[in-house]
């Protein structure tokens, strides 16, 4: 039996149904009752725990086999980032009671970089698991292709995508959430001994170029990528809510810059199946 955090969102959805689809037993670790209630519908063990509660996680990750860690995404954190720190101490507290045989974290590209930025957080509590005593492995997905989401409307009202990823002929690592998902389900399922690092990317990398270009091709119609003006960000990002822009602009300083990158050899990295082309289709489809 598996535990399974963040299973109500994209990768943790994946990967709870990889395991259930392989005859595993899954123990999905929500927040909300009523998501808690159509996941039993499905097959699943439901355990109530937010990821800040140190006796619910224990309770939740007590008698599983492995036991799969994905936190929220906190696009916005207060300086010195306080907020992954409560995180981290209810983890470390939580897995250490439970002792499950292994852990898999969902990381991300970059998360070595010792650069302030927004992924700091997640290299944060690399350190914290990683020194813990059962196997962890640390899954560093590239960036998501789903973050195309917002580039579904403007590419096909008005044929312009902006871009903070620059210049827009770089060739950035991505990968499709659907493929996160299901590699975590293997590596669940895979035996390793102390700290170990996976690196997910998609097939290929892609530009800004190429995603304006396939949103072309799909719509039939001309559509560009604009790069946003650096000198603009921080304005914009307040304008839109933000109150601390400052580590989301060095994170995307960090991957124009190639500063935000995987640290281990090509040959070592595993490589996704769904490609550009399929994700935007997906999100198309949703539109």
């Amino acid at each position: 039996m598996y535990a399974v955090t963040g299973i109500t969102g994209q990768v943790g959805g994946v990967t709870g149904r990889a395991l259930l689809s392989t005859g595993l037993s899954v123990r999905a670790v929500v927040r909300d009752a009523a998501k808690g209630a159509a996941l039993k519908k499905c097959g699943c063990e439901v355990a109530l725990a937010d990821i800040n509660d140190a006796p619910a996680l224990t309770a939740a990750f007590t008698g599983a086999s492995g036991v799969f860690v994905l936190i929220p995404s906190n696009f916005d954190p207060e300086p010195g980032f306080p907020e992954v720190r409560a995180i981290i101490a209810a983890l470390v507290t939580a897995i250490s009671a439970a002792k499950p045989p292994k852990v898999v974290f969902l990381s991300t590209i970059g998360a070595q970089a010792t650069q302030p930025n927004l992924l700091y957080q997640l290299g944060l509590v690399e350190q914290a698991l990683g020194a813990l005593a059962m196997p962890v492995c640390f899954l560093r997905a590239a960036w998501f292709m789903e973050n195309s989401a917002w580039d579904v409307e403007p590419a096909r009202d008005r044929g312009v995508i902006s871009s903070f990823l620059q210049p827009l002929d770089k060739p950035v690592p991505m990968v499709a959430t659907a493929d996160v998902g299901r590699v975590a389900a293997e590596l669940l399922q895979e035996t390793w001994t102390g700290r170990r690092i996976i690196e997910l990317e998609g097939p290929a990398r892609v530009t800004p170029n190429q995603i304006a270009a396939t949103f072309a091709e799909m719509f039939g119609r001309p559509v560009r990528a604009e790069a946003v003006p650096r000198q603009t960000w921080e304005q914009l990002f307040k304008s839109q809510g933000m109150k601390h822009p400052g580590s989301r602009i060095q994170m995307l300083d960090g991957f124009n810059r190639g500063w935000i990158e995987f640290e281990q050899n090509e040959t070592m990295r595993r490589k996704g199946r769904i490609g550009l082309k399929e994700v935007l289709t997906g999100l198309v489809g949703v539109e």
